[in-house]
């Protein structure tokens, strides 16, 4: 049988096409970055931080807890391995990320006590980085933003921050608040790279979170995704994009007893932001509630339900970190995340399992989603949910290794 083939020259165009599409893709899309990204943000006022910030969160988090053990143990679905692992985390690494507030949290203030505090929150940072691993794996600071009204306030506090630091710390990154413009990103990487200069770091070391907190950076004046553009026009020193809650819910006229997490105009800006920041490495977390479990227990109650239905929620979704603003609110965040990740192993390990040595199953699972699932055991794994051996009992073949193999192929499954 003859078989037509095109000729040599058109499989060359072809190549000619395609070879530059290759080339773009590969740097547009890199996949998910390695490193664990943090489950939280808790974010704490400079005016209140302190080197044992972290410690004295835990302590008040198990206080919560301790006088709410009935209300715990019924949001751990009656699991006392999740309830003993939530406190474990409370006592030894409550916070796994933090920003030192300078913005909407710390409000306007005198020159003078804003600079103390900048250069506190840098001395601060510093200890944090030879505390490790009792103190934030990741920490820096929000400053205020781009704004003509604010910019030399933040850029003199950044400057503070990182002279007091003795540099940039390691973990450090700093938030850029109320992103509107695709431009005022061009203008954050020209002050990284000045900063490098000044501190004589080598390029690349700074790297930054935008905040989508303004109708604008989800959608520009031409109808573009403004944070589609500003995800790739900050690549590579953009980490992050985090939802601010109560900003942009104001900005699209909701009013404040319907400002939530949950409501159709949050969903829909981090819809955007997920579909802009699939496989280019930027992770994505959601906002804060400002209920917090104080007061009667009655109320302390309903405050901590809310809280984990609201985590529980943005993980079923597939945003995996968000803000936390007061220490009660580290025990909804560890109980959600542990009891999701550990509800979730044995399912995927199992089918992992399968997939590894192709044996036919329930559900047969094709590459893109056998990487899904690896990234269910990393991202339990770094969250303390389960251990190597207990993901080994239920599936033999899920070693570290072949986790790890499974990302490296990564981009011959988006190819």
């Amino acid at each position: 049988m003859t078989v037509r083939t095109i000729s040599d020259d058109e499989r060359s165009r072809l190549e000619e096409l395609l070879a530059p599409v290759d080339a773009d893709l590969s740097v547009w899309f890199p996949g998910d970055r390695a490193a664990g990204q943090p489950v939280h943000t808790a974010y704490v006022s400079a005016a209140d931080v302190a080197v044992d910030t972290p410690a004295v969160w835990g302590d008040n988090a198990l206080a919560v807890a301790d006088g709410a053990a009935d209300v715990v143990a019924h949001l751990a679905g009656g699991d006392a391995a999740v309830v003993d692992l939530v406190r474990a985390r409370l006592r030894d690494n409550p916070i796994d990320d933090l920003r030192i507030d300078l913005e909407d949290g710390y409000g306007w203030r005198d020159d003078a006590v804003e600079d103390g505090h900048a250069r506190r929150a840098g001395e601060v940072l510093a200890a944090w980085t030879a505390r490790r691993p009792h103190a934030p794996r990741g920490a820096g600071v929000r400053a205020k933003g781009l704004g003509e009204r604010e910019r030399a306030r933040g850029l003199r506090t950044l400057e503070l921050v990182l002279d007091a630091a003795g540099g940039v710390p390691d973990g450090f990154v700093f938030t850029v608040p109320k992103l509107r413009d695709v431009r005022q990103v061009d203008a954050v990487n020209h002050l990284c790279a000045a900063f490098e200069r000044a501190h004589g770091l080598d390029e690349g070391t700074l790297r930054y979170e935008l905040q989508v907190e303004i109708p604008q950076a989800v959608l520009g004046p031409d109808g573009r995704a403004t944070v589609a553009e500003a995800i790739h026009r900050g690549s590579p020193r953009l980490s992050g994009l985090h939802y601010g809650t109560y900003d942009y819910s104001a900005a699209c006229g909701i009013v404040s007893a319907q400002q939530s997490l949950a409501h159709p105009v949050a969903d829909h800006a981090k819809a955007i932001m997920q579909a802009a920041a699939a496989q280019t490495g930027v992770w994505v977390s959601d906002g804060s509630t400002q209920v917090v479990p104080v007061g009667s227990a009655d109320q302390i109650s309903s405050a901590l339900r809310r809280h984990h239905a609201l985590v529980t929620r943005s993980l079923e979704r597939g945003i995996y970190q968000g803000w936390d603003m007061h220490p009660g609110h580290l025990v909804t965040r560890w109980t959600a995340v542990i009891g999701f990740f550990r509800s979730a192993m044995p399912t995927a390990a199992q089918r992992l399992q399968s997939y590894f040595d192709r044996r036919s199953g329930d559900v047969v699972d094709e590459p893109a989603t056998a990487m899904s699932l690896a990234l269910v055991l990393e991202r339990g794994l770094a969250a303390g949910a389960f251990t190597t051996q207990e993901v080994v009992g239920v599936a033999p073949l899920c070693t570290p290794d072949r986790l790890s193999e499974l990302r490296a192929a990564a981009g011959g499954l988006r190819a």
